[in-house]
């Protein structure tokens, strides 16, 4: 008989599985209580329960676990970087940042990505599967009873599309945010996605309240659809037209992310271009610094032109940012660390 992910369900659903084991109500609460508040990794954590009762709880349902694999934290800025093991034996990526407002994980959605994006380390090795709600909240209470710290922002951007695995992000989100939970506003959870148009626009029918990231990282199609294979199943016509149905159906502002590669996206000529794409729009533009990954020759723009594609989108009455470098000592970015384990097992 196979068991139930207890951590994917909502109080309302743990209550009736609970029931039909003829347990009382208030057993909802407690066991409840030690999953999503506590963040317990077995069933004989939960002490306040007897042991016969812990044992039926074992012979129906699973804690589905992280368990550290490697822990990195960098000398520079004291990012922590994570490479967890799932209970199958694969291995799927986290990230913990310091900020003034406090700190901020960033979650892996799937193991491995369909998505191809070429300056992304997400796709080496390919893709396994999507991770469940339970996986993603236990990349957060790992990290959390590691380092002793309460997370309060959430950012879905390490490896996997989340619009790919929508089903189970939407979970994930019901979950974290919810009061009896780990009570995480849903103003400070951030989604990235590189543009499933359809997906875009249900999320904004549903009017979360979530920051929506669109990854761009061109100002047209033949350009994007060079580094992002997603283009060529929706153009940037398509995605742009998506993002302002979210805007407008929100009123919440996109952040658009825009790597900058060297010789490739990073002219003052693209920079014209994507001023013209985005007028009007409410969104801002985050600047990435490409990251070095082995297994492309992509370098980072230099300043000069970082400075100059600001200039030039500044004049057109965009709001631009350039994004902080967090934990460039220790593979902090998507993908890094879990290529380095496939490669060398």
């Amino acid at each position: 008989m196979s068991k139930t992910d207890i951590r994917s369900l909502t109080y309302e659903e743990l209550s009736e599985k609970l029931s039909e084991l003829n347990l009382p109500k208030f057993r909802t609460a407690q066991v409840y209580s030690w999953l999503y508040e506590k963040g317990v990794t077995s069933f004989d954590e939960m002490t306040n329960l007897s042991k016969d009762l812990r044992a039926v709880l074992s012979d129906n349902f699973e804690i589905k676990n992280c368990r550290i694999d490697l822990k990195q934290v960098s000398k520079i800025d004291g990012t922590v970087k994570y490479l967890y093991e799932l209970d199958e034996g694969e291995f799927v990526e986290c990230v913990v940042m310091n900020y003034k407002y406090g700190y901020s994980v960033c979650i892996s959605t799937q193991l491995g990505c369909k998505m191809g994006c070429k300056f992304c380390a997400s796709a080496i090795g390919g893709f396994k599967r999507h991770l469940t709600p339970s996986e993603m909240l236990s990349e957060i209470y790992t990290a959390q009873k590691d380092l002793n710290i309460k997370i309060s922002h959430i950012v879905l951007m390490g490896t996997g599309e989340p619009l790919d695995n929508f089903d189970n992000v939407l979970r994930f989100l019901e979950l974290v945010t919810a009061e009896k939970g780990l009570n995480i506003s849903i103003r400070h959870i951030s989604l990235s996605t590189c543009g499933i148009v359809p997906k875009i626009y249900e999320l904004a029918d549903r009017q979360l309240g979530l920051t929506l990231s669109v990854s761009l990282h061109a100002p047209n199609n033949e350009l994007r659809s060079n580094t992002m294979p997603v283009n060529d199943k929706w153009s940037i016509e398509e995605l742009l037209k998506a993002c302002r149905y979210y805007t407008e159906k929100t009123s919440r502002r996109i952040s658009f992310e825009y790597a900058m590669i060297k010789g490739v996206n990073d002219s003052e000529s693209c920079a014209k271009e994507l001023a013209k794409r985005l007028k009007g729009m409410l969104c801002h533009i985050n600047l990435i610094p490409v990251n070095n990954v082995r297994e492309n020759a992509y370098l980072k723009s230099d300043n000069k032109s970082m400075k100059a594609f600001i200039d030039i989108l500044e004049k057109n009455g965009l709001t631009v940012t350039v994004r902080r470098t967090l934990g460039s000592d220790i593979d902090a970015s998507c993908g890094q660390l879990r290529a380095k384990k496939i490669k060398t097992d």
